[in-house]
């Protein structure tokens, strides 16, 4: 089997991690730091919207049961993309909407993918995601890890 890692800002990181989790050939998540420029970010250092780093999520998968298109996908439907820095109630750099590829080919997938939903007319403006290349991935405090799950819930309550 082998596993890719793909790795998504799309707000606050409990709810995307959750949306991760749960799909056939995700083999594990983690929530974390991703974009920034601080050397190990705390949460609250980024809270304080001047590390630059984003709230992530990063998933690895197995390529042969869930593609990396699909991964997109997912990631489009549950978020709004056309939010600068901003999702729901929660404002602020590291709230932003962001493709942190892996690869080559994970870059002109997720280029792809944007250009084709921003052409869509599913969004009534236009789309604002990043895609940049992955930085170092900062694992967030184990008490954000699977935060959603620990509490028996599935989604976030905005």
């Amino acid at each position: 089997m082998t596993i890719e890692k793909a790795t998504f800002g799309a707000g606050c990181f409990w709810g995307v991690e959750e949306t991760f989790r749960s799909l056939k050939g995700v083999t594990s998540t983690a929530v974390g730091y991703a974009g920034g420029t601080k050397e190990n970010p705390t949460y609250e250092d980024v809270c304080t919207d001047e590390t630059g780093h984003a709230e992530a999520v990063q998933v690895e998968f197995d390529p042969a049961q869930i593609s990396y298109e699909k991964l997109l996908d997912i990631f489009w439907s549950s978020h709004n993309p056309t939010t600068m820095n901003r999702q729901g109630p929660d404002v602020g750099t590291q709230y932003r909407s962001v493709i942190f590829y892996h690869s080559p080919e994970q870059k002109k997938a997720a280029e792809a993918s944007k250009a084709k939903l921003d052409k869509s007319g599913r969004f009534p403006r236009p789309i604002v995601t990043q895609i940049e290349p992955a930085p170092k991935f900062w694992r967030a405090e184990e008490y954000h890890q699977q935060y959603l799950a620990k509490r028996g819930q599935s989604h976030c309550a905005i």
